[in-house]
């Protein structure tokens, strides 16, 4: 949570853009930080925000899309309860 607020603080003082920023497009996939990188932060912060995480790092299989939208509209894919009978 400090490490968070921390990016949150370096945004508000304008050091990271509002719209392109280490919050703003988590999870860091694999395949982005191993891609093309134009951003205004380095890879290193991008994959590890906290050093320790270098030992311990999750790579998340996917990346957001449509930023929130996923995680606010969740679609359920399961049979009707009816196919359990």
């Amino acid at each position: 949570m400090i490490a968070i607020r921390e990016e949150i603080r370096a945004i508000e003082q304008g050091k990271l853009p509002k719209n392109d920023n280490p919050l703003k497009n988590a999870p860091h996939t694999t395949t982005v930080i191993a891609g093309e990188w134009n951003r205004p932060y380095s890879r290193t912060q991008a994959a590890f925000p906290m050093a320790d995480q270098k030992g311990f790092k999750f790579w998340p299989s996917v990346s957001r899309i449509d930023d929130t939208y996923g995680d606010s509209n969740l679609v359920c894919a399961c049979p009707p309860m009816s196919d359990y009978q």
